[in-house]
């Protein structure tokens, strides 16, 4: 069992309610905060702070925005942010997307009992998101903390196809492309002396996780985002780190979308084409 730690100011930010915090079981009913809850709220605070700013410029535009957080689960995410910044505003909704139903009424209960009026949640896969009325054509800013695997991609398809403003990424277990390239390690030994990066499993799954954000930052730039990496917090509170911010600032770029090929082409990761590079119609 986590033992217990006092709580103290340092952990906790001034605005956020306490109240709040208690309510998604971050805080204990006492007001105190465990190390894992410690190192999750260190985390969402620390994304906060990537994410103001953006929150800061859409509501500079006076026009209703909209933040939609994918793979919410408990919306941990998304509550924060309306309780540091939404509610203090008037322009800014927030959408949760989750396929656990059970999670997605608890915070419809939440949401009510707090008198969070612009926030929704929508048991919706990705797919079905990017269709359902529920969302209106255009989004402002997609979020995704810790989507696992393809749900990463999903989130990112879901941006694109919204044409979202922003993009605010924090991937988690990135094996599909690890396991393409274990699929294919045979023939890839033969292609390419660059095979050798990834020919000892360890090194498949280590370079399969970094090939994968790789890839999806050059995706992200051949629509016409800029994209920054980061740390999210130090590795000490979190191996799954990185942090891919993304800001759309023109059209397409074809030389992205050239050297994703390439790389596609020369790691023998052609069977992934379609999650990588495909089409948004009307952006």
């Amino acid at each position: 069992m986590t033992k217990p730690i006092k709580k103290h100011a340092a952990d906790i930010d001034p605005n956020q309610s306490v109240e709040l915090l208690k309510a998604l079981h971050i805080l204990t009913r006492d007001g105190q905060l465990n190390q894992d809850s410690r190192r999750k709220l260190k985390q969402v605070y620390h994304l906060f702070q990537f994410i103001e700013p953006m929150l800061q410029a859409l509501e500079a535009k006076e026009q209703t925005y909209r933040v939609v957080d994918h793979g919410a689960g408990k919306s941990y995410l998304g509550f924060i942010l309306y309780d540091l910044f939404i509610k203090h505003h008037h322009h800014g909704h927030v959408e949760g997307i989750e396929t656990r139903p059970e999670l997605v009424e608890s915070s419809k209960v939440l949401a009510k009992d707090a008198g969070f009026t612009r926030m929704g949640f929508h048991h919706l896969s990705v797919a079905d998101a990017i269709t359902d009325d529920a969302l209106p054509e255009q989004v402002e800013m997609v979020t995704a903390l810790h989507a696992c695997n393809t749900a990463t991609d999903d989130a990112i398809r879901f941006a694109l196809a919204k044409n979202a403003e922003y993009i605010v990424l924090v991937p988690c277990c990135q094996a599909e492309v690890a396991s393409v390239l274990r699929a294919h390690k045979a023939a890839s030994l033969g292609k390419t002396a660059l095979s050798e990066i990834w020919r000892h499993p360890l090194h498949t799954r280590e370079f399969g996780s970094q090939i994968t954000n790789v890839l999806r930052c050059l995706q992200l730039e051949s629509h016409g985002y800029q994209v920054t990496v980061t740390e999210l917090v130090g590795w000490e509170h979190s191996m799954k780190n990185e942090l891919i911010i993304a800001k759309k600032i023109g059209g397409k770029k074809t030389a992205a979308k050239v050297r994703m090929e390439a790389i596609l082409e020369e790691l023998n990761l052609n069977d992934l084409r379609e999650r990588f590079i495909y089409e948004v119609h009307g952006t």
